[in-house]
């Protein structure tokens, strides 16, 4: 259930990826470097000499930002909106590399993956794993990785009508109807909330948001970090980061942590690159292009199960707030 509820919100902040950014350090060190920079860069809040610091609301995990770090973060978020809002088509190409100290050493990805994904505005969009490889131990100094024939990676579409999950393993395939409000421009609170028609007055209402310094030796980027407010949110990632390029203000790179990350205890979450990146660039073929994947249905000898969005996650988290 965490790996399909992951996968579903990792897709959020992929679509309208420019092309790939290697990082500077490993997301191990990334991640600490950024927390430590981060912890710098709110102690005191940054504030000039006699400016008070807001109230801190209740579960906000980091204090309030100076009002200087305020307003460079909603210019940021501005720009990044206005960008996200002219991503008509896209298609890409990702690696994600996934960390968990409980399936691999640490250090090295228990799991490797390579896939496809696919956006129409203002409400389709496509996940799809087509190579999966699993940490199997070491050979002669190398970490070893395999497929196992009944583990195929996530797959999934959204029409603008139904989210249709398939797994391929089991040969079976979840479709989810989205009621009326939550379709078209309403994407912003289906599966994928962060960056379809980004619209940064809900993201401040939805997340705590602050900008914190990249990894050292890192230029040309911003690093924007998000923390979920909301119950439902928070049972499936703890927070994210997302590489921002200063060129394009559209993100480069993602990274998201699991609900229960702890940097020592549970080191846990995946770490996505971007590559082929196409945008806006199919115009012409729109329809050709959309019905490469909105009319993806299951094989007739599948089993179909149908059920109203939001039906997965409660039963995974029967005391998660309902979305507002």
């Amino acid at each position: 259930m965490f790996a399909r509820m992951f996968c579903r919100t990792a897709l959020t902040a992929l679509l309208v990826a420019t092309p790939t950014v290697t990082l500077a350090q490993s997301p191990t060190q990334q991640g600490a470097a950024t927390n430590q920079a981060a912890n710098q860069a709110t102690a005191g809040g940054g504030r000039q000499p006699g400016e008070l610091a807001p109230a801190v609301q209740p579960g906000q995990p980091f204090p309030p930002l100076s009002t200087a770090a305020q307003a460079r973060l909603d210019q940021l978020l501005q720009k990044w909106e206005t960008e996200s809002q002219g991503t008509k088509l896209l298609s890409c190409d990702f690696t994600r590399w996934h960390y968990d100290l409980g399936a691999a050493p640490a250090g090295i990805h228990a799991t490797w993956a390579q896939g496809v994904i696919k956006y129409a505005a203002p409400d389709k969009g496509m996940f799809r794993v087509d190579t999966l490889k699993f940490y199997k131990g070491q050979k002669e100094g190398k970490a070893v990785y395999e497929a196992d024939p009944k583990q195929l990676g996530e797959y999934w579409v959204c029409n603008g009508a139904e989210v249709l999950e398939f797994d391929r393993s089991k040969e079976e395939c979840i479709i989810q109807v989205l009621p009326e409000e939550m379709r078209g421009q309403q994407i912003f609170e289906s599966p994928l909330p962060f960056v379809f028609n980004l619209d940064a007055k809900k993201i401040h209402d939805r997340y705590w948001v602050r900008e914190v310094q990249p990894p050292a030796g890192k230029t040309g980027v911003y690093l924007i970090e998000a923390w979920p407010k909301r119950q439902e949110d928070r049972s499936q990632y703890r927070f994210v980061q997302i590489v921002i390029s200063a060129q394009t203000f559209m993100p480069d790179a993602l990274i998201m942590y699991a609900p229960n990350f702890d940097p020592q205890t549970a080191p846990i979450w995946d770490h996505y690159e971007f590559t082929s990146v196409s945008r806006n660039s199919l115009v012409a073929n729109l329809q050709q292009f959309t019905d490469g994947f909105i009319k993806a249905r299951p094989p007739s000898n599948w089993k179909v199960i149908r059920q109203k969005f939001g039906a997965l996650q409660q039963a995974a988290n029967p005391d998660a707030n309902p979305v507002r």
